[in-house]
C-alpha cells in the first residue's frame, strides 16, 4: 500500500467509536456481552452512522465518540439482519461524512485502507489489496454476497470503514479473519446505498422477502451440516433440535452443504412449518419448526 499521511487523515474524522450497552436479559448477551465497543461511518452530516449490526443490537444506551470532540447518544433507526448492518442516527450535526462507493467495482489486487476506531479518540489505519470477492458463509445462519475480503486487517473494531485509494468507502468492516489469514471480511457499501431509502423509511428492508430462521450455528462436514449450537430459546431449540444433529433433509429436500440449508430454509417466511430429518443417536428422527423471524427475536429492548 503507497498512502501518503495527508491521504490517511483525510479519512479518520469519517470514522467512529461506538459503545453499546445492552440489558443482561437481552438474547444477544450470550454470545456478544451486555459492554460492546464497535466502530462506525459517518454517511451524512445530519448524523447517520453506519456499522456493523453485532454491535448495537438489543443495545438500550448507544454512545457515539467522533475523533475529536465528546461522545454523543445515539439510537437505531435501521437494522439488516440478513446482511448485518445497522444505521444510527446520532444528535450532533456538521459531522464529517464518507464518500459511498467506489467509481468502479472494486477487483481483485486493488490496493485498499482499513480504518477503525480501537477507543474513545483512537483510529488505527491498516493496509492491503483486495484478494477475494464473492460469496462468504458462515455458521450463524449468514450467506452474504458478494463480501470483500482483503489483505488488510481491521485494525479495531467492526463496523469501521474500508476505502479505495480514491478515497471512497468501499465496505463496512465486519470480520477479522485472522484465524485462517491475515484478512478481514467487509460487507459492501452497496448494500446500504442500495436499499438506503427502505431503512430510513421503515427501519428495515422491505423489498426482500422475510427470511425463516432457525437459531442454529452449522458446520459444513464432509457428511452434510451438524448443528454445533442452538440459541436458546429460538426456533430450533423450541422445535427439538439438538446440538450434534446432522441436517439430512429439509421439507422432503436433501441437505448436502450448509449454503443448500439457508437457502432452503430462506424460501420460506417466518411463521411456515419446516420439517426436518436429523441424523441423532445412529437413527434418522423426524423434528417439526416452526421458522422464526431474527429481527424479533433480537429486537431492542
Amino acid at each position: 500500500m503507497d498512502a501518503s499521511v495527508e491521504f490517511v487523515k483525510g479519512l479518520l474524522p469519517s470514522v467512529v467509536n461506538v459503545h453499546a450497552t445492552v440489558p443482561r436479559q437481552h438474547p444477544s448477551t450470550r454470545i456478544l456481552g451486555d459492554e460492546r465497543m464497535g466502530s462506525g461511518v459517518v454517511v451524512d452530516s445530519a448524523g447517520l452512522v453506519l456499522t456493523v449490526n453485532y454491535v448495537v443490537m438489543g443495545a438500550s444506551v448507544i454512545d457515539v465518540a467522533p475523533l475529536k470532540g465528546r461522545r454523543t447518544r445515539a439510537e437505531v433507526v435501521a437494522q439488516d439482519f440478513e446482511v448485518g448492518l445497522a444505521v444510527l442516527r446520532v444528535k450532533r450535526q456538521g459531522l464529517t461524512p464518507v464518500v459511498l462507493g467506489a467509481a468502479r467495482p472494486p477487483e481483485r489486487g486493488d490496493p485498499v485502507v482499513a480504518v477503525a476506531s480501537s477507543g474513545v479518540q483512537e483510529v488505527r489505519v491498516g493496509g492491503g489489496v483486495v484478494t477475494y470477492l464473492g460469496e462468504f458463509e458462515a455458521y450463524w445462519e449468514y450467506l452474504l454476497d458478494g463480501g470483500i475480503v482483503s489483505s488488510a486487517p481491521n485494525p479495531g473494531f467492526g463496523g469501521g470503514g474500508l476505502f479505495s485509494m480514491s478515497g471512497r468507502a468501499i465496505g463496512v468492516l465486519y470480520l477479522n479473519l485472522n484465524e485462517i489469514a491475515r484478512s478481514s471480511l467487509a460487507i459492501p457499501v452497496d448494500c446500504y446505498r442500495e436499499h438506503a431509502d427502505e431503512l430510513l423509511r421503515y427501519g428495515r428492508v422491505v423489498s426482500r422477502p422475510r427470511r425463516a430462521w432457525l437459531g442454529v450455528f452449522a458446520h459444513a462436514l464432509e457428511e452434510g451440516v451438524v448443528i454445533m449450537g442452538i440459541v436458546p430459546g429460538g426456533p430450533g431449540d423450541k422445535g427439538g433440535l439438538k446440538e450434534g444433529d446432522l441436517i439430512v433433509s429439509l421439507n422432503a429436500q436433501d441437505v448436502t452443504s450448509r449454503r443448500e440449508l439457508y437457502l432452503g430454509l430462506w424460501r420460506h417466511e417466518p411463521g411456515e412449518r419446516l420439517t426436518f430429518e436429523v441424523m441423532r443417536d445412529s437413527a434418522v428422527r423426524r423434528v417439526e419448526v416452526t421458522g422464526g423471524d431474527r429481527a424479533e427475536f433480537f429486537k431492542q429492548t
